[in-house]
């Protein structure tokens, strides 16, 4: 019998738990800091050059731009109308999902996919393609001043879009089904029979909507207002068209300033504000969050 029949075999290579650990978060570590760490660094680094006339950026470290930004009325008052825009388009898309969402929560299981398809099916179609929608329906030669002109209610087309009040339509419409998905995942700890204990008690539905079904999925309410509140005020293309020029957004400002007026360095400043919002409307999440459990 030689050595080599005596020797032990080899034990296989196996992996600890710790060690496995940061292997499984390496890939969104990676994918994260190229496409979301390394951009936003980079947008740092322009709002801190100095814009030249001409669309010149010359390279430097300066805070004049966010000074600027800071201290002038225009763009203080640009970014109250974008929060407080965003803000009544949130409550708007979350009055009208709410209902939308319980009905699929509660409906036959049988039914509920395919309601839930039907949720999701705008997401199929480009956003671009449901503003001009829009358009079409809220146009002074649209469906709804045709309604409006025929039945003798009004003498001429009524401004539907071309302002805040087209933005906002539009913008709700687009975001609802976010609402509608993120409200039905925090519906997991809605109970029908804590309902049906409130309903035997006595109380009404409307009672019963308001002290059990709200606060149980107020979670998801949350979640809800979170997402939408966040697309909607870095969203561009439903404000540019549906705003025709008129209505002043912080999406809608940083393309102007970068594409059309090349300052480059005022528009990375007013992507960094936005970015600070993002940071706030986290904040509020996720103390409310906290709150509610």
């Amino acid at each position: 019998m030689t050595a080599t029949d005596t020797a032990p075999a080899a034990a296989p290579f196996r992996l600890s738990g710790r060690q496995i650990v940061p292997l499984l978060i390496m890939p969104i570590l990676i994918v994260n800091a190229v496409s979301f760490i390394w951009p936003t660094l980079s947008l740092l680094r322009m709002s801190l050059n100095e814009p030249i006339a001409g669309g010149a950026i010359r390279e430097t470290l300066t805070l004049q731009t966010y000074v600027s930004v800071m201290t002038d009325s225009f763009y203080l008052e640009l970014v109250w109308n974008s929060v407080y825009l965003c803000s009544i388009i949130t409550a708007f898309t979350l009055l009208l999902s709410y209902p939308i969402a319980l009905f699929i929560h509660r409906a036959d299981p049988k039914w509920k996919s395919l309601l839930t398809l039907m949720v999701i099916s705008p997401l199929l179609v480009s956003a671009v393609v449901r503003t001009y929608g829009w358009v079409i329906i809220l146009g002074d030669q649209g469906l709804i001043n045709a309604l409006l002109l025929g039945s003798g209610l009004v003498d001429q087309p009524v401004r539907l879009i071309f302002n805040n009040f087209g933005v906002m339509v539009g913008l709700v419409e687009i975001l609802m089904p976010y609402m509608i998905l993120s409200l039905m995942a925090g519906f997991g700890r809605l109970d029908p029979r804590l309902e049906e204990a409130a309903q035997s008690l006595g109380a009404k539905r409307l009672t019963t909507l308001y002290r059990v079904t709200i606060p149980l999925t107020a979670p998801g309410i949350a979640l809800g207002c979170l997402l939408v509140f966040v697309l909607s005020i870095s969203s561009f293309v439903t404000p540019k068209l549906l705003g025709g020029g008129r209505v002043f957004l912080l999406a809608t400002e940083i393309y102007d300033q970068s594409i059309v007026l090349l300052n480059w360095p005022l528009a990375a400043s007013l992507s960094m504000l936005v970015l600070v919002i993002f940071g706030a409307a986290l904040v509020v999440y996720s103390r409310v969050v906290k709150a509610l459990d």
